[in-house]
């Protein structure tokens, strides 16, 4: 059996926690939390380019089980449980326990969750709420805490999970971002994150700026990833095939190749690890704004997916696909 205890833990006895949530919570003074760096004071009310408070805002959090298998735990085979609101379902056991936070320092035109980043839907949390929040989940029998989009609450989810850890919070922590994450920040969650789950979402800047207006997201990405594991390694796996630490990496193939995969898989291949866990995801469907947006008007075709599956496996980065998606070759 592993024996695990989450990096946190460790933190928090020497002293080092405190240490971090103060160097985090001064940077929203002048806010740099991702590569926008907008630099507006969130303690006096002002509001950068992905809108949030400085309070944690919350649209809900549930026992998931429509996350990778790693993160989902013993009951990975059936379908998401959750209320669907403000409050968990009913699982005693499995489930990645996830936390979606509001707003978005992407905005990509097609998000899925439109209304939970553009539009903001959720409700605003304490730093005692968020920590409950947790336990909870914890005690319906979660293997993991999930911080689903929490670049832009850095500082109010490590003082929450603080505040869970002194009342006995002991599960993982995933950072589960969009992967434009400011590298520097991603180095002041060492030891505090046990699981990094980015995206990558392009290699070339045209659809990088006009989808997501951030034409400089593959450099500041593939600094982030390379920090992600270079602290945490490949995933790391319990007896029951379940994620104790460790990369594990999303990329939604798009459409007419609008998201350059193919460099993508090689950074990934190349500079991170060939055992790098790589989710490659063909739920593309055109949310949002997609409809303006000439060549994301349409839904993602067999072929194109399957053209990137199968680069996926040419490159080696066979760990995070699926035995169906092999059939095919």
């Amino acid at each position: 059996m592993i024996r695990f205890k989450p990096s946190y833990l460790a933190l928090l006895e020497s002293g080092e926690l405190d240490r971090r949530i103060g160097k985090l919570s001064a940077i929203l003074e002048s806010c740099e939390l991702c590569p926008r760096r907008c630099r507006v004071n969130r303690l006096a009310g002002e509001t950068g380019f992905c809108k949030a408070p400085d309070t944690l805002v919350i649209s809900s959090y549930n026992l998931h089980f429509g996350e990778e298998r790693p993160l989902v735990g013993p009951r990975s085979g059936l379908g998401s449980i959750g209320t669907g609101g403000f409050g968990i379902g009913d699982s005693k056991t499995g489930g990645s326990g996830t936390i979606f936070l509001s707003y978005c320092n992407l905005l990509c035109v097609y998000c899925q969750n439109f209304e939970v980043s553009h539009l903001a839907q959720g409700v605003e949390v304490t730093t005692e709420r968020a920590a409950e929040i947790m336990l909870e989940l914890q005690r319906k029998g979660a293997p993991n805490i999930n911080f689903v989009t929490p670049t832009h609450y850095a500082p109010q989810l490590v003082k929450a999970l603080r505040v869970a850890a002194e009342r006995g919070l002991k599960l993982p922590v995933v950072w589960n971002c969009g992967g434009y994450e400011n590298a520097d920040i991603v180095k002041l969650l060492e030891g505090i994150i046990d699981i990094y789950m980015p995206d990558m979402k392009y290699s070339d800047t045209k659809p990088a700026g006009q989808y997501s207006d951030a034409p400089d997201y593959f450099e500041r990405s593939c600094e982030a990833v390379s920090e992600m594991h270079r602290q945490t390694g490949d995933l790391l796996l319990d007896e029951n095939g379940i994620a104790l630490r460790g990369l594990l990496i999303r990329h939604l193939v798009l459409p007419n190749g609008l998201a350059g995969s193919l460099k993508i898989l090689e950074f990934i291949a190349g500079r991170i690890s060939t055992d790098t866990y790589v989710n490659v995801m063909s739920q593309y469907r055109p949310c949002g704004m997609a409809h303006h947006y000439p060549g994301l008007g349409r839904y993602l075709s067999p072929d194109e997916y399957y053209e990137v599956v199968e680069a996926t496996r040419r490159l080696g980065l066979t760990r995070g696909l699926q035995p169906k998606h092999l059939e095919r070759f």
